[in-house]
């Protein structure tokens, strides 16, 4: 596989406008990359920008903080879906994770992925907030709930 298929191209600070994600979409597609990342209010932006290309349209849930309620993260995963999304990066509950409550962590996980179904979902574990012991939890729980 090409390496441009490796790079999920990227904006997510709240001050994007529709020209920036255009333009990103735009860098997407002449670049070959593998899917633009963005907050979900810009779907329908991105996937007009990016119809008719190979690149993925994928969208942060639970960003920047994780620290909403699982219900509340998958109904934007299922929002996400619905609008055409066709990724699932998810930001994980730091909070609980250093509470040492793994069986949170790891449920609120699976229901997003069950919320994915065939749809990919990548799980953003926010790496300067944790020890390299935490670090290694959250890969754990995050591979016992099935994310990808």
């Amino acid at each position: 596989m090409k390496p441009s298929k490796y790079i999920d191209h990227t904006i997510l600070k709240p001050n994007a406008t529709s020209d920036q994600i255009i333009k990103l979409c735009e860098e997407a597609v002449a670049n070959d990359f593998a899917s633009v990342c963005i907050n979900p209010c810009w779907i329908p932006t991105a996937k007009a920008a990016l119809a008719g290309s190979d690149v993925k349209l994928c969208v942060v849930v639970g960003f920047p903080l994780g620290a909403m309620t699982t219900e509340a993260k998958v109904f934007e995963t299922k929002d996400a879906i619905e609008k055409g999304a066709q990724e699932v990066d998810m930001v994980i509950n730091v909070g609980k994770l250093k509470d040492h409550d793994d069986i949170y962590v790891t449920n609120e996980i699976r229901q997003i992925k069950n919320a994915c179904g065939n749809i990919t979902l990548k799980v953003i574990i926010e790496t300067c907030l944790l020890t390299d012991e935490e670090k290694v939890r959250a890969c754990k729980d995050a591979e016992a709930a099935g994310a990808d």
